[in-house]
């Protein structure tokens, strides 16, 4: 069986051929840190990081990098908010960024590179560009010659001359043609900035992510990812620097996420509906929310809301349940069992079909499928008067190795007794004011954690079920 890659340069689905038998580059384009980062981020961040997983589990070495971009519009903007200075602000929300895709069970990358200390790699590349007359400096600006790379718009699928017709030169700028970008910008007044052979001045946003992939995986790489958003132009634009430099292919296969919408309507700023991870976590486990996102294919569009996401714990709890009820039954079980191969081979075909749904474009969404009929299949098994230690171990074993590809957790924290105390406290303060809304949330929270409680007379009494 060989892995199938949906390759947004070709349009189509590809065999996975890596440059280097057994080993794979992959870059990944990380978030502008002047806030917490949204949903819409922490879906690239968990489908990546679940093809990162999968492709050890099929035995590739990977080496996994995603940039910081740490200066920029947006970040100066905010610092000066703040009264912050940039690094200090960008530093902030990279400790913020690193804590929630942990919780999301996101690993780290080989590399998180950030622009701020890959300055001197980022005006080299430019320098290059200048040199081979793809680039030109203009009153300390320095801009890409988009017309002279014959194959920009391949990525994006769209015609020079059709770019041509939307663009235009915005007030300040001083390039030569509505389609060339910035590579380097000349610094305004105030603002950060980093002394180059055009005067000072910053990166534009586009250079950095080719310099540092070049840097730190080579002139062409296997997999480079992304949100939709970045086609069009933020990898287009990569494409362009990189291949003029180089002559060489920069990538071999682009993979790219589909949008996010919020109860049905795009996420944006003006209407008011953007959810940052950092505040979803605090009310909603954050292993719920990464099963959520893996239970739609990585490619399609998907919509969130409250409810969804319940309706995916309540999911997730059963798969989880059917794992505890497996290790509860392991104790009981004996040492071998006369149909044990009848199992075992229902088992493996359920292992099979799991490598068919990821091979075929890292479907996760029919992967999660397979896991429910290995969950309805060792449900049904746990009814048989006599269960083997043997199947026992394979059904565990399936689950482990199903859950470490996806990135999920098998069990969930046990409440504390002082906790368990508290939450009866509320509910019984809720009680007695009347606020049986409250009440009914807590003792429901309980349950979905097996706390059966218990009101008598002499006070309200729980137990572990």
């Amino acid at each position: 069986m060989s892995i199938r890659i949906y390759n947004t340069l070709t349009q189509k689905k590809e065999v996975f051929k890596p440059i280097e038998e057994g080993k794979v580059k992959m870059y990944v384009c990380g978030p502008t840190v002047y806030n917490y980062i949204h949903i819409g981020n922490a879906r690239p961040a968990i489908v990546f990081d679940t093809v990162r997983r999968y492709l050890e589990f099929r035995g590739y070495e990977v080496k996994y990098v995603s940039n910081f971009t740490d200066v920029d519009d947006r970040i100066i903007k905010a610092a000066n908010e703040n009264n912050e200075d940039v690094f200090s602000l960008a530093d902030r929300f990279i400790r913020a960024y690193f804590e929630d895709i942990a919780a999301l069970g996101c690993l780290k990358a080989a590399h998180h590179p950030r622009v701020t200390e890959n300055m001197d790699i980022i005006i080299h590349f430019i320098k290059g560009l200048i040199d081979k007359d793809f680039a030109y400096e203009s009153d300390g600006d320095v801009y890409f010659r988009t017309k002279k790379f014959q194959e920009y718009g391949k990525l994006s699928h769209q015609s020079i001359d059709d770019l041509r017709l939307g663009a235009r030169i915005e007030v300040g700028e001083k390039k030569q043609d509505p389609l060339d970008f910035a590579l380097w910008k000349a610094a305004k007044p105030g603002e950060v900035y980093w002394e180059s052979p055009w005067g000072k001045g910053r990166p534009g946003w586009h250079i950095e992510c080719s310099a540092m992939a070049r840097e730190y995986l080579g002139d062409t790489i296997d997999i480079h990812a992304g949100g939709q958003d970045l086609t069009f132009p933020h990898h287009e634009n990569e494409i362009a620097q990189s291949e003029s430099l180089t002559g060489k292919p920069f990538a071999n296969y682009w993979m790219h996420n589909g949008y996010i919408n919020i109860d049905n309507e795009k996420m944006s700023k003006s209407l008011g509906n953007f959810v940052l991870v950092h505040d979803i976590i605090t009310q909603h486990d954050p292993n719920v929310l990464r099963f959520f996102m893996l239970s739609v294919h990585y490619r399609h569009p998907i919509n969130y809301s409250e409810e969804l996401l319940n309706n995916a714990k309540s999911a997730l709890e059963r798969l989880q349940t059917s794992y505890q009820n497996l290790k509860h039954r392991l104790e009981a079980s004996t040492n071998l069992v006369e149909d044990d191969q009848k199992w075992l081979d229902q088992i493996a075909n359920f292992h099979n079909q799991f490598i068919e749904e990821m091979d075929d474009d890292f479907n996760t969404a029919n992967a999660i499928s397979v896991l429910f009929e290995v969950s309805k299949l060792a449900n049904y098994y746990l009814m048989e008067k006599n269960t083997s230690t043997v199947v026992i171990r394979k059904f565990l074993e399936t689950f482990e190795q199903f859950f470490n590809v996806l990135g999920l957790e098998l069990t969930k924290d046990q409440l504390l007794d002082e906790e368990i105390e508290q939450l009866i406290t509320k509910r019984n303060e809720a009680r007695k004011n009347r606020d049986f809304h409250t009440a009914d949330q807590i003792r429901d929270q309980l349950k979905e954690m097996n706390i059966v409680l218990e009101d008598t007379p002499q006070g309200t009494r729980w137990k572990r079920s």
